[in-house]
């Protein structure tokens, strides 16, 4: 059984019925968020989905770390094509009451996984130089994106031990969400995944360089954005479906 298999009791509705398509491991998560108004994110999210809120507030979050074994199902992992840094710029959207991710960019450092993405999935997808240095404590990384002024560059850790985020939290509403959306040629379309809850660690991060919410136009605050980190998590990727 693949091990993000081993419990599927935490998920809000069941897993689809059809096969998954692709598994992936994603390592030395950093979700750095920043909560703004509604107003400041609606005309840049598609019509056809609902700015989701905590609180009362919409969040966008920058989320660096990289990814291992990304395969095919059936497929072993290609050297060369299964392990690469991603970053991305997120949102948090709802449709019919499912909760979802909404992207504003994916940076990734593999030309062919860029284009998959955006031909298989319909996702803004960006070619970008990424270096990543992974320690025990501290993970330094960099992301230029290739055509372009997105830019990221910092330190990250975490700072205590793991700690599931529970159910009503923030730090559950934040990372909790079992699909994306995307809307290509006018038709909405939503992707499922799956996994074990977020092994969530409290994180601290020296972040100096950040223009990827710019770039998608999104000012974010000066504010210290909340942290949360994730040493590893192993997920399992369904196709996209139109939903409309």
């Amino acid at each position: 059984m693949h091990p993000a298999l081993l419990s599927v009791s935490h998920r809000p509705w069941p897993l689809p019925p059809e096969p998954w398509v692709m598994t992936q491991s994603w390592h030395d998560l950093l979700f750095a968020q920043w909560a703004l108004p509604k107003a400041r994110l609606r005309p840049l999210i598609p019509q056809e989905l609902e700015l989701d809120s905590f609180e009362g507030l919409c969040w966008v979050g920058v989320v660096p770390f990289w990814m291992s074994g990304v395969r095919a199902r059936g497929i072993p992992a290609l050297p060369g094509l299964s392990r690469f840094a991603e970053l991305n710029v997120r949102t948090y959207v709802k449709f019919n009451h499912r909760p979802g991710v909404y992207f504003f960019s994916l940076d990734a450092a593999n030309y062919a996984a860029v284009w998959a993405a955006r031909a298989l999935y319909h996702l803004p997808y960006h070619y970008a130089d990424m270096q990543v240095e992974s320690g025990a404590e501290e993970i330094e990384y960099t992301s230029k994106r290739v055509s372009g002024s997105a830019e990221f560059a910092g330190r990250y850790g975490p700072c205590g031990p793991i700690k599931p985020a529970q159910p009503g939290s923030i730090g559950h509403w934040l990372t909790e969400r079992y699909c994306l959306y995307c809307v290509h040629r006018g038709r909405l379309y939503r992707g499922e995944v799956h996994h074990q809850p977020w092994p969530l660690q409290p994180a601290w991060a020296e972040i100096k360089v950040n223009t990827m919410a710019l770039a998608a136009g999104i000012t974010i605050p000066s504010e210290a954005p909340l942290l949360h980190f994730a040493r590893r998590l192993d997920v399992l990727i369904w196709p996209v479906r139109r939903v409309i």
